[in-house]
């Protein structure tokens, strides 16, 4: 039986079979099994699976939550960005496309950026200027943007359909502007096993 500890590109946390290919924190969730808040603290983080053989807690009591994302991708869409100890060579790159100076700088403008109270803010960004990597909303489903295309994705089967990617008009952007600021700058997401550009 899933547990609910997968992330949405809403940053929205679920129960879900679909294999997380990354690890993330917001603080402590949980009491015991069950998720009780969204968030702790604004320091959220994409983590590796696994770290220089350490692995992390699930459900411990006090510590932070284990959380998953299908792939990078989401993780940025949701509103988290690399961790700085074990994908130091993804948070420098990533920090330097932002041309911010530290951690601190970057939690900060985050949380300003991913809600609007309690719900994920989405903002309209013309088409030709949503990088490929970043995640729209189309009549709420969410899709990740490639480079002529889109895929959907589902919190069931990850990415399950293709559409073609709109020439004109605006897009519903869920990837905040720092992480849509840091792709157009030449941060590389992972998408789905894949580079997605």
């Amino acid at each position: 039986m899933p547990e609910r500890n997968r992330v949405t590109p809403y940053g929205e946390i679920v129960a879900s079979a679909l294999r997380g290919r990354w690890m993330g924190n917001r603080g402590c969730l949980h009491r015991e099994h069950d998720v009780v808040r969204p968030w702790n603290g604004k320091r959220w983080i994409i983590c590796a699976l696994e770290f220089k053989g350490w692995v992390a807690p699930k459900w411990a009591p006090g510590r932070w939550t284990a959380l998953f994302f299908h792939d990078e991708a989401v993780a940025l869409a949701a509103g988290h960005r690399p961790c700085a100890l074990c994908r130091r060579a993804d948070y420098l790159r990533y920090r330097a496309a932002l041309g911010a100076t530290g951690a601190d700088a970057i939690d900060a403008r985050l949380h300003g950026e991913r809600l609007d109270g309690r719900r994920k803010r989405l903002r309209a960004m013309a088409w030709r200027d949503v990088p490929a990597g970043a995640f729209v909303d189309i009549d709420g489903a969410a899709h990740v943007v490639l480079s002529d295309r889109l895929r959907r994705w589902t919190a069931e089967s990850g990415y399950v359909d293709e559409r073609t990617r709109p020439a004109r008009g605006d897009a519903h952007v869920l990837t905040p502007p720092a992480s849509v600021d840091a792709i157009a700058a030449g941060y590389v997401p992972q998408i789905g096993g894949l580079h997605g550009r």
